[in-house]
């Protein structure tokens, strides 16, 4: 794994660990809410209407900043992932390479070497001008709509937002760099891992899902969109069967428990 993976690996797990500690200290809290690392925990945790009922010393409260300084997040946000955005447009379309500090950056969170030779994918255009507009609309809600009222965060939370935001953007950048892309050989082989422990052709079955997903957004309601479904469905289930007796006729080790389609269905 590389050392983006292992971050968000870790925050992650924090938060899991945070879940099940709070989940325990509410099965029978009893006198535990007076003790110093029950009351310490839950002001790590809390923040806003949520921590206005904990019972804090006067110390714990020199920590405390304003809850309407959450608009400071969006700020960061906008302004680094929109610079961040800027630098790759210009690598992708005007081929101007990423600042070498930016490069330093990203091989040392990818691991991978060479990161300056390295051009950004479109997508990842995409996906930062959708980070930067979803900050920008959280900015704006922040300024113009929020009503906050005298409630609170730790200055730790405070901390943690502020930085968030900046390794999101880096995130965005690392994912053009995680898989290099090379062709390891051109033999078919049993595809293993992910979805391809239930069916043989998984992307057939996200291509029916896509499908049903967008008569859904219709409303569901679309006797036409459905139709649209049944033939995709037919479609792609005649093709997910022709390849997966490829696959059964070819390996003789080939998964029996493994369906060509639908997991568990056919």
């Amino acid at each position: 794994m590389s050392m983006i993976d292992v971050l968000w690996c870790f925050l992650a797990f924090c938060f899991f660990v945070a879940f099940s500690i709070h989940g325990l200290c509410e099965v029978g809290p009893g006198e535990r809410e007076s003790g110093f690392m029950y009351v310490l925990f839950q002001d790590l945790i809390r923040y806003g209407k949520t921590k206005q009922s904990l019972r804090r010393s006067a110390w714990l409260r020199v920590f405390d900043v304003p809850k309407r300084w959450f608009w400071h997040f969006y700020v960061i946000s906008v302004c680094w992932n929109g610079f961040l955005l800027v630098l790759t447009f210009n690598c992708v379309y005007v081929h101007q390479p990423l600042p070498v500090w930016l490069t330093a950056v990203l091989e040392a969170l990818t691991g991978v070497p060479g990161s300056h030779s390295a051009v950004p994918r479109p997508s990842t255009i995409l996906l930062q001008l959708l980070l930067f507009i979803h900050s920008f609309r959280r900015l704006l809600e922040c300024l113009l709509i929020s009503v906050f009222s005298d409630g609170v965060i730790h200055l730790a939370q405070y901390a943690f937002g502020l930085g968030y935001y900046i390794v999101l953007g880096l995130t965005a950048l690392c994912s053009d760099l995680s898989a290099k892309g090379t062709v390891e050989t051109l033999v078919h082989r049993v595809p293993n891992g992910g979805w391809f422990e239930l069916v043989s052709c998984p992307h057939y079955f996200a291509e029916l899902l896509i499908y049903v997903s967008l008569s859904l957004v219709s409303g569901g309601l679309s006797l036409t969109w459905w139709l649209v479904v049944l033939y995709v469905f037919f479609n792609q289930a005649l093709a997910a069967q022709l390849c997966h007796e490829l696959y059964v006729s070819k390996y003789e080790s080939y998964p029996k428990n493994r369906n060509a389609f639908i997991p568990f269905v056919l």
